[in-house]
């Protein structure tokens, strides 16, 4: 039960955005450029960078619905984003996005554990500087929707059916364009 009254049925991060509008907004726009504008990085690979911050911030909601957006690009792979939530290290991921994940998990532990070494492991791997500055940007905006989601204790569903209809709508036509 959430902590504030929301819209009814909408799930996640929609029901705080319906109720307060004029701050949805900046976040989808945000949103919308980081993971679906152009970029080196794959969609594929933004969402899967989403997902496992989500995934390591324990946000049942934002993990399952970008795992489900990831999978939507990744050809229907929902193994790989499993995968990628449980070890990465693991996954059949490229090594740049293996350096860029291990970023990410050090910015979702805060912003001061990403050390040099990391940034020089990822240039190493083929990352550019625009790709791990997205992937900071990117780790930090879910750090804050993930607790934006649960800060409110929203009504986060647990059918999975749920998650891949919504991932692959929102794959197909974006952020912030429909409720």
């Amino acid at each position: 039960m959430p902590y504030i009254p929301l819209p009814e049925g909408l799930p996640g991060i929609r029901g705080p955005m319906a109720f307060r509008p004029e701050t949805a907004k900046p976040i989808n726009e945000l949103v919308e450029i980081l993971l679906r504008g152009p970029n080196t990085l794959t969609p594929g690979e933004r969402e899967l960078i989403a997902t496992y911050v989500s995934s390591q911030n324990d946000c049942f909601f934002c993990q399952n619905i970008h795992g489900a957006v990831a999978a939507y690009h990744l050809d229907g792979d929902e193994k790989l984003v499993m995968d990628v939530k449980q070890n990465y290290q693991g996954a059949s991921i490229s090594s740049k996005l293996k350096a860029l994940l291990a970023i990410a998990g050090r910015v979702q532990q805060g912003g001061k554990n990403v050390l040099p070494a990391d940034v020089e492991r990822a240039r190493q791997e083929g990352a550019t500087d625009r790709e791990i500055h997205d992937t900071v940007l990117i780790a930090a905006v879910f750090c804050m929707a993930n607790r934006y989601v649960d800060g409110l204790a929203t009504w986060q569903p647990d059918d999975p059916e749920m998650y891949r209809m919504r991932g692959a709508k929102t794959a197909r036509e974006g952020y912030g364009k429909t409720p």
